[in-house]
């Protein structure tokens, strides 16, 4: 059994009768928090349920015995109350009615305390319902850790196979009775909506196999989460999803029908509920100015989304670099780790504002160190505009300046392409700087202006000393 659950090709349609503790769903998939199922993925979950008379426990998914009480889904109903009527004598119920109440039927969900053990069976006392036997068939399908928490006196959960028959004993199953425990707990996580934690234990082509207790879950193909799917290459199922088996999985139970042994569960839905709770809390914890690592989730044309650890915040495009950027795509790629700084945050919208520039050295806090109005510099044309045309500074790259449109020649100019094409370099004159705004004003007509003829003497002569 532990072998089939490692790896499963296929679901099966029919279940081995020799390992009945093993509950094969079959998925067609209908609820309000996951998207439909296509028919081809609801075929492949197909599978026919297990013996409903006995289950083993699975050696290698072993659960506890429960000790709580649980009440049975088939509870007897308490005798009907009596109506004061003046005008008839009371009737109390006969010996008869009382001993019907008490009876067991098959299907009941008990808490019995072992009595005395045996190599072939166990005597289990059920209160008011007398005694029951766990025979040596039940007893050669339970785990020896299971065994060994069979002693006299242990409080033990068990369901009732079969109700006496003359002076025999009921027969009990501990297998069976974890399983419909399981099936309750699964009723009630479909109920409260919760999410549910396990691991990948098998898969077939149409989705992957997640263990709820003793039982086996379906994740169709279409309800696993985008960032697993991504993972999966492949034609075949185990290329696929393969070194997905023991991987830890978030999901929600999204559909249940024990009468057709069928649970439907959703990655999809429980990744969305834990992203939201996530970023609320991480809204609630982040602070303007706070520098964070992150990873890249997704690229578009106006920036970049990073997950900072259960949500995403936004780096736009300006806030990339100080280096000229065109397209994200430029200067990042899905996957990367980043250092971001958080510059904005709104609650209400839950929406973070990010940037990557603002964690690397600010160029422009040298820049009126190193530069002067009225210098010449080397810049390469970046982008050309109707207004002008921008220009790298080729020893700070980082720094871009302006070129307006009346700066390029003395003659009228009606587009920068008519003078200048993007990627030639030049040589330039800095006619204004302004840090505060970071805004460098260059010129190409004022190159061999007169007006500047002191300042390049003396940049001149600065270079050759410095030489």
């Amino acid at each position: 059994m532990a072998e089939h659950e490692r790896h499963e090709p296929e679901m099966p349609d029919s279940v081995d009768t020799q390992d009945e503790s093993v509950v094969d769903l079959s998925p067609d998939l209908a609820s309000t928090e996951a998207e439909p199922v296509p028919a081809a993925e609801e075929a492949e979950a197909s599978t026919t349920p297990s013996d409903a008379a006995s289950g083993a426990d699975d050696a290698t998914n072993h659960t506890p015995v429960a000790t709580t009480t649980h009440e049975s889904s088939e509870a007897i109903e308490s005798p009907v109350d009596e109506v004061e009527d003046d005008t008839q004598p009371e009737v109390e119920p006969s010996e008869d009615e009382d001993d019907e109440e008490d009876e067991l039927e098959r299907g009941m969900l008990l808490e019995g305390t072992v009595l005395k053990t045996s190599p072939t069976e166990i005597q289990v006392d059920l209160g008011e319902y007398g005694q029951g036997v766990i025979n040596s068939r039940e007893l050669e399908r339970l785990t020896s850790s299971t065994l060994e928490t069979l002693q006299e006196g242990t409080n033990i959960l068990v369901y009732v196979l079969n109700s006496p028959s003359g002076t025999g004993e009921p027969v009990l199953s501990i297998s069976r009775a974890l399983e419909e425990s399981d099936w309750r707990k699964a009723e009630e996580y479909l109920d409260n909506k919760e999410v549910y934690h396990g691991k990948v234990a098998g898969y077939n082509k149409g989705g992957l196999i997640v263990r709820f207790g003793r039982l086996r879950g379906f994740v169709p193909a279409s309800q696993i989460s985008p960032e697993r799917r991504d993972q999966a290459r492949g034609d075949s199922p185990e290329e696929r999803w393969g070194s997905m088996l023991g991987d830890s999985i978030y999901v929600k139970v999204v559909e249940l029908k024990r009468s057709r042994n069928r649970l439907i569960l959703s990655e999809q839905a429980a990744v969305r509920e834990i992203r939201e709770d996530q970023k609320l809390r991480l809204l609630q914890d982040l602070t303007v100015g706070e520098r964070r690592k992150g990873r890249v989730t997704s690229i578009t044309d106006f920036g970049a989304f990073v997950d900072l650890g259960g949500a995403d915040g936004l780096v736009h495009l300006t806030e990339l670099s100080w280096k000229h950027v065109t397209h994200p795509s430029e200067a990042l790629e899905v996957g990367q780790e980043v250092e971001v700084e958080v510059i904005s945050i709104d609650v209400d919208n839950r929406r973070i504002g990010l940037s990557m520039r603002r964690v690397e050295h600010d160029p422009w806090a040298e820049v009126e160190d190193q530069y002067v109005s009225g210098q010449l510099i080397q810049a390469s044309i970046t982008k050309l505009t109707k207004f002008g045309a921008f220009a790298r500074l080729v020893d700070h790259p980082e720094i871009e300046g302006l070129i307006h449109v009346s700066e390029l020649s003395e003659h009228r100019v009606r587009h920068p392409r008519e003078v200048v094409s993007k990627g030639d370099v030049l040589t330039l004159r800095i006619i204004r700087i302004d840090k505060e705004q970071r805004r460098l004003g260059l010129s190409l007509k004022q190159v061999d202006s007169s007006e500047f003829m002191d300042i390049d003497w003396t940049m001149t002569d600065a270079e050759q000393g410095d030489g």
